[in-house]
């Protein structure tokens, strides 16, 4: 996908959800690329490890700014302060997001966790497209990475709310690429499960993964058994092997830079990035 030549050193890169996971690991890569990020989450001791995390040899920098992706005077200001420490924003990274799977049967115990995932994924979103769009506009070019999700491809039971979040992302970025064409380049991220970037925790009634797998629950089940006894083949856990299956979060991270690294003249408007050996449906 890279076109030979650097097209993120020196680029001013927001990154939401950068306090911890993906996101965090995201904020390393591309510091040490060369570009200048800005590392925004709710969670400031989260925000703190991310930035000791930089090294201190990288060739980009990395500045803290705490900011819910909730409150959109919070993201002007987030967008505000990148231009003051690097002079402009380049890319917007939409990152920040929870994953409440849940029936509608756990609509008691889901309900709060719902309405902060509308609040999250589908406003946050919003907000961090309207805090930067004027910005990017002025300046002439820009890009927002919009993280969506293969759950937001279909609808599948246990994921009505996050999927229809999901969806609204995808949305979001089709409509925004077509009233900016020539002017803001989108991208529409949509990973699989990628274990080890903390989005499980957030998952209400955990029977509701059976909607991705569907009839391949069985096998789910028994690649989850093997690994838990060790007699899973190492392909299942090896990038190199076609047997991958699971994405582990370092290598979505680098297809993420790769979406960056490309001419301001050419733009990836859509990425599925998958393990070659998963059982999801979508």
């Amino acid at each position: 996908m890279s076109t030979g030549a650097d097209h993120v050193a020196g680029k001013s890169i927001i990154v939401t959800g950068a306090g911890s996971g993906f996101g965090r690991l995201l904020v390393q890569k591309l510091t040490a690329r060369g570009a200048d990020v800005v590392a925004a989450d709710v969670d400031p001791a989260g925000l703190a490890g991310t930035i000791e995390l930089v090294a201190p040899d990288s060739p980009g920098r990395a500045i803290a700014v705490e900011a819910d992706v909730t409150d959109q005077a919070a993201m002007h200001a987030l967008v505000a302060r990148c231009v003051e420490a690097f002079g402009s924003v380049d890319v917007l990274v939409n990152n920040a997001g929870i994953m409440p799977l849940a029936f509608f049967a756990d609509h008691a115990k889901a309900a709060a966790a719902w309405d902060r995932c509308i609040d999250v994924n589908i406003k946050g979103v919003l907000h961090g497209i309207i805090a930067v769009h004027d910005q990017m506009l002025a300046q002439g070019r820009g890009h927002v990475v919009n993280l969506s999700s293969i759950y937001g491809n279909a609808p599948v039971v246990g994921a009505a709310v996050y999927g229809a979040s999901k969806a609204a992302v995808a949305w979001f970025s089709d409509v925004l690429r077509a009233e900016s064409q020539g002017r803001i380049k989108v991208t529409t991220v949509r990973p699989t499960g990628v274990p080890g970037t903390g989005l499980g925790a957030g998952v209400v009634n955990r029977e509701a993964i059976v909607g991705i797998f569907g009839h391949q629950m069985g096998a789910v089940a028994a690649q989850a058994a093997s690994l838990a006894d060790g007699s899973a083949s190492p392909g299942l856990a090896d990038p190199e092997s076609i047997e991958l299956g699971a994405l582990p979060p370092e290598l979505l991270a680098d297809q993420i830079v790769a979406v960056i690294d490309q001419p301001w003249g050419v733009s990836i408007s859509d990425i599925t990035v998958r393990a070659s050996g998963d059982h999801y449906l979508l």
